[in-house]
């Protein structure tokens, strides 16, 4: 059970079964709190996840042999994005690495938390070790006016103003340690907390009495991460694709393009050389009706492609959806058909993201 699960079920949260946990779906509705983040803050409670802290003689050469990142280049207390891979470059998770000051805080899916926390185990030299923080919850707070509340409630050695995105640090909330960083995702300017487990009730508490503050669940969460264009793993990512296909090549570090070894470098590297064979897009579909993870994607009588995510945007108004698509067809503009329940339905190639990022990278 997670340390906010009657702290949820108290304001009311409709709680479902998601990566071996109950949690909020909603509570007063997705497009509510969807419109309600991207215009003020929501509160995320994002303690699913895996926090993992990981020390030890010879660390840093030990995480490049399993992921495609530069640790030389990775400043301490700024997150980076990379990518847990299997030998044939598929994806067996993305995370977050942050260097701290004795080791590496990560923070990956709750859904395959105990899968990589066992092949770190496998593919780590002894004199590595992996901490599970299973003390610590996580929570997001995301929003325009997610600054302005947590401020309000933050102290430290400098300033929460001295954090811009993926930037982090040690603070104090009502006295508490918080390890905040600048990160989200839902393309919003906001924070990653990481507190002690008992004290989440504690700070959740304080954050949501700020007036711009309210509780949001795993609904809207998956809509504004959508509109965002960030993919989600077990739907857009898996070990059948590779972060080439899925636009990832920023979590392959530029010093490792060339140098490979990582798990998968052969074929990472033959892909960033020649290209795919497909590639995620996005679409967006005439009329009212979504298309949902597995519809088919057609181009005349060819199969093109298949959704991985889609739903409606609230923000746009329209039907939203990514895709992986053969790569001939997956230029913006590209005009295509999307069967659902045996209709087709009309579809576009567009850039993404569909709304804006509003990460704040300095005044």
């Amino acid at each position: 059970m997670l340390p906010l699960d009657a702290w949820h079920r108290a304001r009311g949260g409709r709680m479902v079964e998601f990566a071996g946990y109950w949690m909020p779906v909603q509570y007063e509705g997705i497009i509510a709190e969807h419109t309600w983040t991207r215009e003020s803050a929501g509160l995320f409670d994002v303690s699913h996840m895996g926090q993992l802290f990981i020390s030890g003689e010879g660390v840093e050469a030990a995480l490049e042999a399993v992921l495609p990142i530069d640790l030389a280049t990775l400043k301490p207390y700024g997150p980076r994005y990379s990518l847990l891979l299997d030998e044939n470059g598929g994806v067996l998770d993305d995370l977050m690495v942050t260097r701290w000051n004795s080791g590496f805080y990560l923070v990956v899916n709750g859904a395959t938390k105990w899968d990589d926390i066992g092949h770190l185990r496998e593919h780590l030299p002894d004199e590595v070790t992996i901490n599970h923080l299973e003390d610590s919850a996580l929570l997001a707070l995301q929003g325009p006016k997610a600054f302005a509340a947590l401020e309000r409630v933050v102290t430290g050695e400098y300033p929460l103003a001295a954090l811009t995105f993926m930037k982090g640090g040690q603070f104090k909330i009502d006295g508490i340690d918080a390890w905040i960083s600048r990160s989200g995702y839902t393309g919003e300017d906001g924070f990653e907390i990481s507190i002690p487990a008992a004290d989440a009730e504690r700070v959740a508490d304080l954050i949501c009495a700020q007036p711009e503050v309210k509780p949001i669940g795993l609904g809207a969460r998956d809509s504004l991460r959508l509109e965002a264009g960030l993919p989600l793993y077990g739907h857009d990512l898996s070990p059948d694709t590779s972060p080439i296909e899925a636009g990832l090549l920023f979590g392959i570090n530029k010093r490792r393009r060339t140098e490979g070894g990582f798990p998968g470098a052969n074929r990472i590297m033959r892909e960033i050389a020649e290209g795919t064979a497909r590639k995620w897009v996005g679409l967006v579909l005439e009329g009212r009706q979504a298309a949902r993870e597995g519809a088919t994607v057609h181009l005349g009588a060819d199969q093109v492609g298949v959704v991985t995510s889609g739903g409606f945007s609230p923000s746009r108004g329209e039907p939203i959806a990514m895709a992986y698509i053969a790569s001939a067809n997956a230029a913006p503009g590209t005009k295509l058909e999307i069967e659902v329940r045996g209709k087709r339905l009309a579809a576009e190639v567009v850039s993404t993201p569909f709304v804006p990022h509003r990460y704040f990278r300095g005044a």
